[in-house]
Formats: C-alpha cells, structure tokens, sequence
C-alpha cells in the first residue's frame, strides 16, 4: 500500500478521535497530581492504566520507594503498559510525566477544571504534559486499530516527579531496567516544544546550596557578633558584578529555545537568613540575634561546551575570592544534583523518523531544538544508556508553568498524527487490515 494512503488511514482515524481526544485530556487535567508534596498519583496511574488495558496493553503499577519525596502518605507511582505487535521488532516508547506544579496565582479559568473554550484546554499541566500524554496515547490506539500487526511493541509510560529531578519517575524505572537499549530502541518525552519542532536534548545543571557561616550575638551589640547574612551580601554583589556578566559572555553551537538561553545562566533559586520563619499563625516577635547561617541555592544551568567541574571550581574560586577580603568568612557548598548536557544525533533513527513524519503532517521542515532546563531525556540518556531519544509534543513551551496554561486541541491533534507517522516507520511494517 502506497505511504500516502497508510498516512491517510491514519490522519482519518485520530481526526475520528477528536472527541475522545479532548475527553481524555480534561479528565488527566482534573485529577490535581501537584508536585510537591505529589498528589494523586496513584490515581492518574490508575486512570491510565484501566484506559490502555482496554486497548490490549500489559500494565505495571511501580512504586519508586526510597527515592525522594517518597512516603506512605506521598508515594512515587509510575505507569508502563505494552502492547506487543504481531512481529519481531523494535520497541517504541512514549514517555510522559504526570506530575505538576503548583498552580500560582493570576489565573482566570479554575485550573484543575479543564474548560475547553475556543480550541483551548485550559488548566495545569494542559500543556506540561498532560496534553502531550494524551495525544500518544490517542497516537498508539489509532495506529494499533489501523495496523493491529506491527512489528515490534509500543509502550507508554505515566510517570512521576519530572517537576523535581524525575528520580521518583523515570530515574527510578531506568535504574530498574526500563530503558536499556536490549528493551527500547526508540524514546519519545512528549514535552511542549511546539508540534514544528523536535527537541534534541537539554543543557547541563548543577544545583547546589551555599551556606555562609556567622557567630550569633544580641542584635543590639551586632560589633560582638558575626553576621552571615553580611557574608552572604558580599557574595551575592561578587557575583552582580563579576558571574553573572561572565556567564553572559559565553554561548553555545546547541540550539537552545529561547536564543536567551544559547547562554549559560544562573538562578539564586532561594535565600534564607537568620531565624527560622515563623509557623502559621505565630503573631510574636523575632529575637533580637546576629545570623549565625545564611543558605542559598543556585540553579546553575550550562553549556556542551563547559565540564561540570570547572563549574563548579568557578563558584569556589567566587568563593575564596570572598573569603580573602573579609577575614572572618566562612562558607560550606553542599552538592545537590548535577546533570551533564545531552543532545542526540540528527541523523539518529528517532529523529529522522520524527522528521519525516513533521513534513508529512504539516507540510513543512521541522526545527531542531535544544531545551533550556532539563528533562527526563538526561536519565534515560545516563542511566538507561539509551540515547535514541528526543523530546516531541504538542503545547507552546513558554505557557508551562503559567496562570491560564492550556493546550490548542488542533496542535494536540497535530501531534498525534505525527506520532502515529513514526510508529509507521519504526515498527509499521505489518499486514494492513
């Protein structure tokens, strides 16, 4: 059967879809998974799981336990369902995370109610990623229904806190054995990039938690005292006037969205000095001390061209260099996640197939991307050792994270046709019924 008439088949059956579709992606919308603390998992994995086992997938509900954030009353559930094909072949995997952030203020649609209006679906997690879960799921049925006996598998896995470091998600599953390259052999993170685009990986991170170190003393007699929060100054207008112009110097050959980002950057993610906030509802008085602690931490976001160490060594020598003006200064730098840049090959399967199918859908050349933050490609990258991977969805990629989020029904979709066109050329090779 000619391509133009198997991608006719498939646009055919996802456009029948279109209501299922929107269904599906308002009830993913409203179960409320907000991370942290991480709620309702559980009940998005079940949701999940009783859909895809209606349409021929083998499902496993797996608990991250240990990993962080994980407990009885917040446990870390992950989804991955197969469905095997008729054939010998290569696996397929559709991997999305579940969880979202908080919802924030400045919203005018409730924002786990899922109001469809003008095309839109709005609500958190619309476009990040529960719209891009969603269209893969509708993508697999329609191809299965199409061309029941595919070589190869397909699998789509619900996972959990990509919001925070994705180590209760899929570093868990990776570590587990859920990524190598003898299980899957292609991987695609349905992340809002924009349907033209294919997301080739993400630069590097470190974060970290600087601690300036003071002698408490009463606050009416400070000169007796050594205050951290003065230290922790001193650091910060060392690096207004000496990082933060560094760091914007330098750029990168990735093709990092936004062009801000082709930059390296850096984030004082949360400064804390002195005493404890109070509790809720507490109306006293703080004490009259000199801080003896001052904590900051810094979400440093790098560059291909850069090696963690020297990062790192770059904020010691900050560091030092602060320490030799004031003689009183003390500090301790706490490690608390780091994770080198990943940029799959253009020329690798995944990409080309993706590619491909972009051209056919909508009729134009994809763009390749690179991702400022990171994603659950660099677990999949590191610990999986599976690096055909890429990120690929529907959804615009500055709405995540934002009062009003939503995701365009047509770009979902788009996207899900997409999707169905790389199954077929990655494992459509079966008998057309």
């Amino acid at each position: 059967m000619p391509n133009t008439s198997r991608h006719d088949r498939l646009a055919a059956a996802i456009d029948a879809r279109r209501d299922d579709l929107i269904a599906l992606t308002q009830d993913l919308i409203r179960i409320p998974t907000v991370n942290p603390p991480g709620e309702a998992y559980l009940e998005i994995c079940e949701y999940v799981q009783r859909r895809l086992a209606k349409s021929g997938y083998t499902t496993q509900l797996v608990r991250a336990e240990g990993t962080p954030g994980d407990s009885d009353r917040y446990p870390r559930w992950n989804l991955v369902a197969r469905r095997e094909g008729g054939g010998r072949g290569d696996t397929v995997h559709f991997n999305s995370h579940h969880d979202v952030v908080e919802t924030g203020s400045g919203w005018t649609f409730d924002p786990f109610g899922a109001e469809l209006k003008d095309g839109r679906i709005y609500g958190r997690g619309t476009c990040d990623m529960k719209g891009g879960l969603a269209s893969s799921i509708i993508a697999a049925e329609a191809f299965a229904e199409v061309f029941p006996q595919f070589d190869g598998a397909i699998e789509i896995s619900a996972t959990a806190d990509e919001e925070t470091g994705g180590f209760g998600g899929v570093a868990y599953l990776a570590k587990q054995g859920f990524f190598t390259p003898e299980r899957v052999q292609h991987v695609i993170i349905p992340e809002p990039l924009n349907k033209e685009r294919i997301c080739l990986g993400h630069r590097g991170v470190w974060w970290a938690e600087i601690e300036t170190k003071g002698r408490i003393a009463h606050g009416s007699m400070p000169f007796l005292g050594d205050s951290a929060i003065r230290h922790m100054g001193a650091v910060i207008a060392r690096m207004e006037d000496e990082l933060f112009p560094a760091l914007a110097q330098r750029t990168t050959a990735m093709p990092v969205v936004p062009p801000q980002a082709r930059q390296s950057t850096l984030n004082i993610n949360s400064l804390h000095g002195g005493q404890p906030e109070p509790e809720d509802g507490f109306d006293g008085f703080p004490a009259p001390v000199v801080a003896h602690s001052a904590r900051m931490i810094i979400d440093r976001r790098y560059l291909i061209e850069e090696s963690p160490e020297a990062v790192r060594q770059e904020m010691i020598d900050l560091l030092e260099t602060v320490k030799s003006e004031r003689p009183e200064f003390r500090y301790e730098v706490r490690d608390l996640w780091t994770i080198p840049p990943t940029m799959t090959a253009k020329d690798s399967p995944v990409v080309t197939a993706v590619a491909s199918a972009i051209s056919s859908v909508l009729g134009l050349a994809p763009e390749y991307v690179v991702s400022p933050g990171t994603y659950d490609q660099k677990h999949i990258d590191r610990i999986g050792r599976m690096h055909n991977c890429i990120a690929y969805g529907p959804g615009i990629l500055d709405l995540a994270h934002q009062p009003d989020e939503y995701v365009g029904v047509d770009d979902m979709l788009d996207a899900a046709k997409v999707m169905a066109l790389t199954l077929d050329a990655l494992v459509g090779q079966g008998r057309v019924q």
